[in-house]
């Protein structure tokens, strides 16, 4: 506890910086993650806006994308990381690598979420003269939150493990923490603390979304 006492302002500042990267990460891989998802429902053959050709691009630009492990993926993308962020090092270059890797894993929860649903429901809504875009914003998304909500926590608890490696790539935040002031220095209360909070916040975050979940499927 005296490291710590002593360190205060260095472990909230790297409580800080995780926060940072999740927050980020979540929003906007949640965002990009929707649209690409919804792309691969709308455009999957038989579907609102059948057409192969794309569905397959997407399909395939997901399917190379999302295995690649992060560690590879992070320092593969350095060069755009550069371009956009202006550095490959710290909390901002992490929380762009995170969002972009979390976006193809989103995709694939969304085209799921949104493949499990009634396909009465959407020609009810052709029948009464609804478009593709109201369908999507009206029929699509409202009927499928509940597993959309599911599926985004799965994901907050992968960026945050994701995020712990950034960390330790020079991304900052608890994973940088753990090994700069913990296993490096043989210091192993450090990493077991560090730990301890990682698992809080992943807590906090599973009981927010299969909160959030209950209430969207009682609806």
């Amino acid at each position: 506890m005296d490291f710590f006492l002593s360190n205060t302002d260095v472990f909230i500042t790297a409580i800080g910086q995780t926060l940072f990267m999740v927050v980020v990460s979540i929003v906007v891989a949640g965002i990009l993650g929707l649209a690409l998802g919804i792309g691969l429902y709308v455009f999957r053959p038989g579907n609102l806006l059948s057409n192969r050709a794309i569905f397959t691009v997407l399909n395939v630009v997901v399917n190379i994308v999302r295995p690649i492990p992060f560690v590879i993926f992070i320092a593969a993308i350095q060069p755009l990381t550069t371009q956009v962020v202006g550095t490959t090092i710290g909390p901002n270059a992490a929380a762009f690598a995170l969002s972009l890797a979390a976006a193809f894993a989103v995709s694939r929860i969304v085209e799921q979420s949104l493949v499990g649903i009634d396909p009465g429901v959407i020609e009810a809504a052709r029948a009464v003269g609804a478009g593709p875009v109201r369908i999507i914003f009206t029929v699509l998304i409202p009927e499928g939150l509940g597993p959309l909500i599911l599926g985004y926590t799965f994901i907050f608890v992968g960026i945050v493990d994701m995020s712990a490696q950034a960390g330790i790539l020079g991304g900052g935040g608890l994973g940088d923490f753990a090994v700069a002031y913990g296993s490096q220095r043989y210091n192993w209360p450090v990493v077991y603390i560090t730990v301890a909070v990682i698992v809080v916040i992943v807590q906090l975050g599973q009981f927010a979304g299969n909160a959030l979940a209950r209430k969207a499927l009682r609806r």
